[in-house]
């Protein structure tokens, strides 16, 4: 099997400025944050890593840390833009910033993949706060957002009227992924293309647990079961786990055998400003017709 990279490039509102020694530069608007990365395991381009605010992780494996602040981020947020989104930029307590931008060219992509399908529904799993739901549906695209978390939803639907989308058509879905999906599969329901970017371990909105290696494989077999010859897509990506792409990418080949189409797999990353060398930030697989 041939594993490909999808290399997210600097935009107007987003870049990776530097990284190394366990350490990432980025830009979000007008702010400057310093991240831990453990595998920028290189020495960075520059010693100048003047920033707004940086993330100091906790002692215990498991996470935790605290944002350390410099400069005046507004708390609440602020503005950014990918291409037609707007969307807030936040600083949230798992270090992240309200988004990924290693997605934007998966957006690209799945935007490509139902380009001239009349009347196309996709569905966004695991959606946090609902930039690439607003990728597909600022295409016209008829989108189903679920997310376990009400306040990931609340955000989506923020960022949504932040966008001029408040009336697009959107159906936002606080639930459990693995049993929304299964009703749909109940229901007969059938999607022009999936997204789904999983966490390692989560708990539902009624105390349902996930386990990304347990539970993976059966939310695949239902997923398929929503898909058909006229389908267009499934994306799945994997981040934070002791996992290749290889197996990801058997996963979706065993499961989507019965369908004509393709299965590829590989990484995400993205390109840093200060050298062009790509961050891997992620692993990647997806079926495609």
């Amino acid at each position: 099997m041939t594993l490909a990279t999808l290399i997210g490039e600097p935009w107007a509102d987003y870049g990776l400025v530097d990284s190394g020694h366990g350490r990432k530069l980025e830009r979000y608007g007008r702010f400057r944050f310093v991240r831990p990365e453990p595998q920028a395991m290189w020495a960075p381009a520059s010693d100048d890593w003047r920033a707004d605010a940086e993330f100091v992780p906790g002692s215990d494996e498991d996470g935790g840390g605290q944002w350390r602040y410099v400069g005046q981020v507004p708390r609440d947020g602020w503005p950014l833009k990918w291409n037609e989104v707007s969307f807030t930029a936040q600083n949230t307590p798992f270090r992240h910033l309200g988004f990924f931008p290693d997605m934007a060219p998966v957006w690209d992509w799945m935007r490509g993949q139902v380009a001239g399908v009349e009347a196309a529904e996709c569905m966004n799993l695991f959606g946090y706060t609902g930039v690439g739901t607003l990728a597909l549906a600022s295409k016209g695209v008829r989108m189903v957002h679920v997310d376990a978390s009400k306040k990931s939803v609340e955000a989506a639907r923020g960022n949504a009227a932040l966008s001029g989308m408040a009336d697009a058509p959107v159906r936002w879905i606080v639930d459990d992924a693995a049993k929304f999906v299964a009703r749909e599969v109940r229901r007969g329901r059938r999607y022009d293309g999936i997204l789904l970017d999983p966490p390692k371990y989560g708990r539902g909105p009624e105390g349902e647990v996930w386990r990304l290696e347990e539970d993976l494989p059966g939310l695949i077999a239902d997923c398929r079961r929503l898909l058909d010859e006229r389908s267009r897509f499934l994306f799945l990506t994997v981040y934070a786990v002791r996992m290749s792409a290889l197996a990801i990418g058997e996963l979706l080949r065993q499961a989507f055998a019965d369908l004509p189409g393709t299965v590829e797999m590989g990484e995400l990353g993205v390109r840093e400003e200060a050298r062009g060398l790509v961050l891997p930030t992620a692993i990647w697989a997806r079926w495609s017709r």
